[in-house]
């Protein structure tokens, strides 16, 4: 059908059918949905439902350190810090591409656009090499990180959403409460942890970034980050991002916070959304 293509070529598009439909199924289905504020919902409102996890697990709020401009016409689908340079990758069937931004200015300085039909997800770069997953094409392609030249291509099953690294493996969110780790010279999956909350699952894990031997993991559909640990998979904490996009800075395009980069030289932290026209640096207060 038409608009079923159409709509297809967003993720925000497929969550508006499903709660369009909450009336006849009863539930947010595997997309999930949030609740208010701290305690945002973080899963499946089936079978990976949490109830309450910020009132059962340590959270974080945050304070702006700096604020700088970023492309309002991004789709954010990835962010990395990196020799010190910041990369983004973005999504959207024909949109998607990998990229190098100037911080201080949000200026695009070079990028690779990604061929039809591929709809681009996170990326991930360890050693020359820059790793960039796909949504539903089942492909990964991988670049020379220093000229983006493409220099390979791995196929896995399933849909890719985000990525990082611990040093050694890829870790691949898909969606679910599963993280995978993949061998980065063969993207073969070498393992897989379950994310869970006090024993509950979390889903709609989405883009992922590694900090201070954590792996940091924005919830899709919320305003929440989960700290996780990697040996385990146990949420370590929550950092509620509610509010962090300014409603003067709101103009209802904007999509969902998904963009996490960490600067280990300097130790700063940096978020963003897709179609976000700010990118903060933060610091972390704990509130509890």
């Amino acid at each position: 059908m038409p608009i079923l293509s159409s709509l297809r070529r967003s993720r925000a598009a497929i969550a508006l059918i499903l709660f369009a439909t909450v009336g006849l199924v009863g539930t947010a289905g595997a997309f999930g949905a949030c609740s208010d504020g701290g305690d945002a919902a973080v899963a499946d409102a089936g079978r990976d439902t949490l109830d309450t996890p910020a009132a059962r697990t340590p959270t974080y709020s945050f304070d702006v350190v700096n604020t700088y401009p970023h492309d309002p016409k991004a789709f954010t689908q990835g962010l990395q810090w990196h020799d010190g340079r910041l990369f983004e990758s973005t999504g959207q069937v024909g949109q998607s591409d990998i990229r190098e931004v100037e911080l201080t200015t949000g200026r695009v300085l070079r990028k690779q656009p990604l061929e039809e039909p591929h709809f681009g997800e996170g990326i991930v770069i360890l050693g020359d090499q820059l790793t960039q997953i796909t949504w539903t094409s089942g492909k990964a392609f991988t670049y020379d990180w220093k000229t983006f030249k493409r220099t390979g291509s791995f196929s896995y099953d399933g849909e890719g959403w985000g990525l990082t690294t611990d040093g050694t493996s890829l870790i691949m969110s898909n969606g679910s409460s599963t993280l995978i780790y993949r061998d980065p010279r063969t993207f073969v999956a070498q393992k897989a942890i379950t994310v869970t909350d006090h024993g509950n699952p979390v889903s709609q894990l989405n883009e992922l970034e590694w900090v201070k031997g954590e792996i940091w993991a924005n919830v899709w559909q919320s305003e929440q980050i989960a700290r996780i640990d990697p040996a385990t998979g146990n949420v370590l904490g929550w950092i509620d991002l509610t509010g962090i996009l300014p409603s003067l800075d709101r103009t209802g395009s904007e999509d969902v916070l998904n963009g996490i980069a960490y600067d280990a030289a300097k130790d700063r932290i940096f978020v963003t959304g897709k179609l976000w026209s700010k990118l903060f640096e933060i610091s972390l207060k704990r509130r509890s």
